[in-house]
């Protein structure tokens, strides 16, 4: 058998019986909802592993919800046409999200220290979407929070003067405000180190809660203090809520509308979601 030789630069066609090579598309990790909902999951879990989350939550809201009930309110007068437990609960329900989500902060940083997040970003997933992950399942604690505070609440008098709309409206303004305070906690768990220091710092933001319309009306502090106790984030969210489930802002004894403290709140929402969630992801992104 012989063999012809080809010139320089030319090659012998394939086969036409030859089975032509398909390519294959590089091995790729999963996608952005399938990354944020399986480590929202997989912290949910790790929250109904661990009852302390939940029980020490539930018990430490009933006892400031009691002491500010029964210890303090014979002594403060909200003002407007309602009486003090009906002025307490909303606000208390608004400060929720502070309290049940520090506990953010502290699991962020055991993560990060544990070396779970290396584990993670070595994965070919969305980085931001991780953190998206943790955001939502925190924002579900948070929920839990919530819905516990209010039944409380009416266990010890509070009773909603609004519509049922404008009820549901508020804890759905509620539910939105803890998802936008918990990337606050995350930022704060991916910068601290540790969980003990997470824990500290995560305190920085209680000041939030009392220097607020949650417990006594803005006009009874001192005049100097009135100012940021009237305009901070927490004491708008609590005057929408407040003003939706009593009924309108002259019943709440406020200035403005319903509608205008709302739509503050949203605005300051959707602003923290922005600086923190991009504050957030940047981190974790580069902490190796």
């Amino acid at each position: 058998m012989t063999t012809t030789d080809l010139p320089s630069g030319f090659a012998p066609e394939a086969s036409a019986a030859a089975p032509a090579r398909s390519e294959q598309p590089p091995a790729t990790g999963a996608d952005y909802i399938t990354t944020a909902a399986s480590t929202a999951r997989r912290c949910v879990l790790k929250f109904f592993r661990t009852p302390q989350l939940l029980v020490m939550g539930t018990v430490q809201g009933a006892l400031f919800l009691f002491m500010f009930r029964y210890v303090f309110g014979g002594a403060i007068s909200p003002g407007g046409a309602i009486n003090y437990v009906d002025f307490l609960v909303p606000g208390f329900i608004v400060t929720t999200i502070l309290w049940t989500g520090m506990g953010a902060a502290a699991g962020v940083a055991e993560d990060s220290a544990t070396g779970v997040y290396d584990r993670l970003r070595s994965l070919p997933i969305p980085r931001s979407a991780v953190m998206l992950g943790r955001a939502l399942a925190d924002a579900t604690l948070v929920t839990w929070g919530l819905l516990i505070t209010s039944v409380l609440g009416f266990a010890l008098g509070f009773r909603t003067h609004g519509s049922i709309g404008a009820v549901i409206g508020g804890f759905a303004l509620t539910i939105l405000a803890g998802f936008a305070f918990t990337w606050i906690f995350i930022f704060i768990g991916l910068v601290s180190g540790n969980a003990q220091a997470a824990q500290g710092m995560s305190m920085l933001v209680i000041p939030f809660s009392f220097i607020s319309s949650a417990n006594v009306p803005v006009k009874s502090m001192p005049g100097w203090m009135q100012p940021f106790a009237a305009n901070q984030p927490v004491s708008v969210i609590i005057n929408a809520v407040r003003s939706l489930m009593q009924g309108g802002t002259q019943a709440v004894g406020i200035g403005h509308t319903t509608t205008y403290w709302v739509v503050l709140s949203l605005i300051w929402s959707a602003a923290i979601m922005l600086v923190f969630g991009a504050l957030t992801t940047t981190r974790f992104a580069r902490t190796k």
